[in-house]
């Protein structure tokens, strides 16, 4: 179970698992937080999802892009 939820995770981003590191929760929890919400508010969570997704890949790249200072 934990191979498919690491593969699920891979695939769609890492938003719920980097939430869950950085808020102290674990990754679950915040998955289950998220499909709640998305019953009770009719989706808009989902956008709060990708947004962050966004976020996280544009910190990535920015990373990967410049890895010192001298690399300006």
């Amino acid at each position: 179970m934990k191979r498919l939820t690491d593969f699920i995770e891979k695939q769609s981003f890492g938003v719920c698992d980097a939430m869950g590191n950085r808020l102290g929760f674990s990754s679950s929890s915040v998955r289950l937080s998220f499909v709640y919400a998305s019953f009770f508010t009719f989706g808009s969570p989902i956008v709060l999802y990708f947004a962050l997704a966004f976020w996280m890949n544009m910190r990535r790249a920015l990373r990967q892009q410049r890895r010192t200072v001298w690399d300006l």
